[in-house]
This record gives structure tokens, C-alpha cells and sequence, in this order.
């Protein structure tokens, strides 16, 4: 069993910064990538960013270059730094990780971390 564990959401006032930190425990041998999406009212669920366990990125062309993912695998922790935040940022975020090796992978996710972003 493995266990996602979010912190860091909270309300900001528009061009502010937050840091989003989500860490893994558990029965865990490897965690090929983490990510994390956001849900905004009214709107489905999507991804914000992801990294790899080697490094490698992928971001959302709204945030490309105003967030950065990075990672601590000796921690099984995520990060998500936000800068320059806009309304259109609010939502909920959710951490996502991948554990184990292939072919018997599965995701886990976190409960969710409330960001709101004032005007």
C-alpha cells in the first residue's frame, strides 16, 4: 500500500508565489514518474506537469514558465513551485505517482490540495 501525502496549497493573491510538496510512503521498490494535475470548477481534470525519475519534464502550455517540477527520490517527494500565479490557476491540484516496475505499475493519487488565486 502507498500512501501520497500533499501539502503547501492555500490562497494567494494574483502574481504571488506557492510551493506544493507531495511525498510517497509505503511499500514502495520504484516510482518511474510523478505529476500533478488540477481541477478547476466546472472543468475537468489536467495535467500541470510530470517528471521522471531520470529527470525529465513535461509541462501544461499555461504554466510553461511560471511552474517548475522537480523531485527528491531519496525522499519519494515531488515538488510543484508556482510563481507569478493568475486566477485562472485556482483549482484543485492533485499529486499522482507510479509505483513499481513493469509490467506491474500502478498509480496512486493524493486527496487533493486547494489552491485559490485572488485578483
Amino acid at each position: 500500500q502507498v500512501q501520497l501525502v500533499e501539502s503547501g496549497g492555500g490562497l494567494v493573491q494574483a502574481g504571488g508565489s506557492l510551493r506544493l510538496s507531495c511525498a510517497a510512503s509505503g511499500r514502495i521498490s520504484s516510482i518511474p514518474a510523478m505529476g500533478w494535475y488540477r481541477q478547476a470548477p466546472g472543468k475537468q481534470r489536467e495535467l500541470v506537469a510530470d517528471i521522471r525519475s531520470g529527470g525529465s519534464t513535461n509541462y501544461a502550455d499555461s504554466v510553461k514558465g511560471r511552474f517548475t517540477i522537480s523531485r527528491d527520490n531519496a525522499k519519494n517527494t515531488v515538488y510543484l513551485q508556482m510563481n507569478s500565479l493568475k486566477p485562472e490557476d485556482t483549482g484543485v491540484y492533485y499529486c499522482k505517482a507510479s509505483v513499481g516496475f513493469w509490467p506491474t505499475m500502478k498509480e496512486y493519487w493524493g486527496q487533493g490540495t486547494q489552491v485559490t488565486v485572488s485578483s
